[in-house]
């Protein structure tokens, strides 16, 4: 791998700022200073990425929001609320789409576009945990979500097993006992869908209600398909269920849709619980109950956290986790 600025630091046995008033032409250094940081720059191959090369000028006013996929309304909304946020401490947002893939999400953090950013706002969803060294970067950098919580990087997300669990409460103390769960990803241990299973299986334990396999309906993807699709199957299978807890709003809809074709009524029913308090969530036929995960607090406090990083590199790593709440609306 290309060294990096902490290498040149280590091998020079300074500091990285030090390293960096050195590529910047920095006037005021002790010319040993200059010179052991020049020679371990030599002897390294280091070369200055262009977000050195912007400090020349300053910075560059622009930062970079990357998510898996904008057809998803929550990253939509989590887009628009991040622009917001940015706008109002004089920030640009440059927005790219990684498509969920794990290569992309992984090429995307080498791509010479986001550093010529002044730091990256990034929510990964297929890398893992042994992609930490990826997020190794030399431009700031705040993660969302959960996929790695022990890496090189801030991070800020919601608190996914603790809402998922009040979801299915929700839905038990209602007076339902057969919850399914639509949107599982299989063999998922790290992800967003496993943290809300966990916080399913989590209410269930605590109601006394066995867990039931047969309940458990994955989708791949969380669109309106994949609800509608994995509902069928949920009606396929055949076993009795008076609520449903999709794991989006979007599956939600589709699960709403798929309830709706086979005759079967929501909420006379049965229940159906998303999670994401998207906007059409208060608009759908019936309004749809859901979790509101903080998505306004969450993209603030990411530009906030961007910002502080910016402006002081050395800062020690922070993991900030937002707050919840149930929105009770018409469907559970």
């Amino acid at each position: 791998m290309a060294a990096k600025l902490k290498d040149v630091a280590a091998a020079a046995q300074v500091s990285i700022k030090t390293v960096s008033n050195v590529v910047n032409g920095y006037p005021y250094i002790r010319p040993e200073t200059k010179e052991r940081v020049e020679r371990a720059i030599a002897e390294l191959g280091y070369t200055p990425n262009q977000t050195a090369r912007n400090l020349r000028s300053g910075r560059t006013g622009v930062i970079a929001l990357a998510l898996p996929d904008l057809a998803l309304a929550y990253f939509a909304e989590l887009a628009g609320a991040i622009v917001a946020a940015a706008d109002e401490v004089g920030l640009a947002v440059q927005i790219e789409q990684t498509g969920g893939s794990r290569e992309r999400e992984i090429a995307l953090l080498r791509t010479p576009r986001l550093q010529a950013t002044d730091g990256v706002i990034f929510s990964p969803l297929e890398m893992v945990e042994d992609d930490a060294a990826e997020l190794d970067v030399d431009y700031p950098l705040i993660l969302l979500g959960e996929r790695i919580i022990n890496g090189p990087s801030d991070f800020v997300t919601m608190k996914n097993v603790e809402a998922a669990a009040a979801a299915t409460e929700h839905l038990l103390r209602s007076g339902r006992s057969r919850v399914a769960l639509v949107g599982a990803h299989e063999g998922d241990e790290t992800g967003t869908a496993a943290h809300r299973l966990r916080g399913y299986r989590q209410a269930l334990e605590a109601g006394g209600i066995p867990f039931d396999e047969l309940l458990v309906i994955p989708a791949g993807d969380w669109h309106r398909v994949d609800g509608l699709n994995a509902t069928r199957e949920l009606l396929r299978r055949g076993a009795a269920f008076d609520a449903i807890f999709a794991l989006n709003d979007t599956l939600a809809f589709g699960a709403i849709r798929g309830l709706q074709e086979a005759g079967v009524r929501v909420p006379d029913d049965v229940s159906v619980m998303g999670f994401d308090d998207v906007d059409e969530a208060a608009y759908s036929t019936p309004a749809l109950t859901t979790i509101d995960p903080g998505r306004a607090w969450i993209a603030r406090r990411a530009v906030e956290m961007l910002v502080e990083r910016i402006e002081d590199p050395s800062l020690p790593l922070r993991q900030e986790l937002g707050d919840f709440r149930v929105v009770e609306r018409e469907s559970a």
